[in-house]
């Protein structure tokens, strides 16, 4: 099991950004797929970006490429979100999860392939 915790949110201006972190413990097996998703009031949740910490590659979903940077941090614990020109429609519960051993091919940005989430961190963006 991964117990995963996530910072870096809060309330920023349109056109800001904000960097999120996820950092995981309780395992420390080193391919793991991990993933950001989010969740807007009233809205279902959604992928955002995954990447896989063996090998490094990245996973995006097609309709939030360009403002969204996933990367690994220094160890294989943890990642980061980056976002950059935020808009208001980013407002959102950003949640991390994981998935031991790495990612499925075809599966890196389904909610059903992770078994670990965190509790979620909250981003606001105002006009």
């Amino acid at each position: 099991q991964v117990q995963l915790v996530e910072s870096g949110g809060g309330s920023v201006q349109a056109g800001g950004s904000l960097r999120l972190t996820c950092a995981a413990s309780g395992n420390t097996y080193s391919r793991k797929c991990l993933a950001w998703f989010r969740q807007a009031t009233g809205k279902e949740r959604e992928p955002v970006a995954s990447i896989h910490t063996g090998g490094g590659n990245t996973y995006y979903a097609n309709s939030l490429k360009g403002r969204f940077t996933i990367s690994q941090g220094d160890t294989q614990n943890a990642i980061h979100l980056q976002i950059d020109d935020l808009k208001p429609e980013d407002s959102a519960t950003y949640y991390c999860a994981a998935r031991i051993g790495g990612c499925w091919p075809g599966r890196e940005l389904a909610a059903q392939h992770y078994h670990s989430w965190g509790q979620g961190t909250q981003v606001t963006v105002s006009t």
